[in-house]
């Protein structure tokens, strides 16, 4: 598997983007939605691409006002090439504006995908990695959750209904611009995103869809489907499990570990193996 070379682009693009998310407000959220919904009969239909990227865009910013961000573009563009790799592979290859990686400057285990494909991994958990194969484990994990829109399906549908049937009236353009119910009404709902994936966790349902999904895409990537295994194995091992970061967001992990379907057993490393663990290693954390 060969990497695309992109050094160039993605620490400029990764970073504008999710420093932008900093400075997000409401009515971006609401000016797309308003855009797209004009009559209240269409309080029914699903959350659209361009309204699940502003929503996790607001999400990313809660992240990001709690987090710095890793300031390392070598490690940035690194983390990115392994994450598109991934995501080209995946069930859902290409977003409503694509997919970006960015690494927390936290040292508990963690990771978080905000809906529409901003996705953050803790530089702890970089750390508990012990190759390029586990870290796009990680990747392909996260992935899998926007590929599933799980995050997206924790708001509430009744709010959401309430959401579109406040947009489908006449008056719902004077809020766009201007705030008000419209946007309280958007608050809730990345409210209810912002406390599944960071503070109360996905289902155990979604996380062992997530872990499955995970193996089926480093198949496709040309990566180790072992790793997730050998990657959970290591969170099961680490002290302290259960406490906090990423063990209390997720289900057990000796029972994430059970429901893996004959997870492969990590085998003799090929040539790109050792060259991927090579470039894993020379990052500087």
């Amino acid at each position: 598997m060969r990497l695309r070379t992109l050094r160039c682009i993605f620490p400029a693009v990764a970073l504008s983007l999710i420093w932008g998310c900093a400075g997000m407000d409401y009515t971006s959220i609401a000016s797309i939605a308003v855009k797209t919904t004009s009559k209240a009969v269409e309080a029914s239909r699903p959350i659209n691409d361009s309204e699940e990227y502003y929503i996790g865009r607001a999400v990313a910013a809660r992240v990001l006002g709690a987090n710095r961000l890793v300031q390392d573009p070598q490690l940035i563009t690194y983390v990115n090439e392994v994450g598109q790799t991934v995501a080209r592979k995946s069930p859902r290859p290409s977003t409503f504006k694509g997919y970006h990686f960015a690494v927390l400057d936290a040292s508990e285990p963690n990771a978080f995908a905000c809906p529409g494909g901003i996705i953050f991994v803790t530089k702890g958990l970089v750390l508990m990695c012990g190759s390029e194969d586990e870290l796009a484990a990680v990747l392909a994990h996260e992935v899998g959750h926007v590929a599933n829109k799980d995050g997206i399906n924790s708001i509430s549908k009744a709010r959401w209904t309430q959401v579109l049937t406040t947009l489908g009236t006449e008056t719902a353009k004077q809020y766009a611009g201007a705030g008000g119910q419209i946007i309280t009404l958007f608050e809730g709902s990345i409210d209810d995103v912002f406390k599944t994936i960071v503070v109360n966790g996905y289902s155990r349902s979604a996380e062992e869809a997530a872990d499955a999904q995970a193996v089926t895409t480093l198949r496709a990537a040309g990566y180790d489907p072992g790793a997730v295994a050998s990657l959970l194995n290591k969170m099961m091992a680490k002290k302290g499990a259960g406490s906090s970061g990423i063990f209390k967001t997720h289900p057990p992990t000796s029972e994430r570990l059970a429901k893996l379907q004959a997870p492969s057993p990590a085998g003799t490393p090929d040539k790109m193996e050792a060259v991927r663990t090579q470039r894993f290693k020379s990052m500087k954390l």
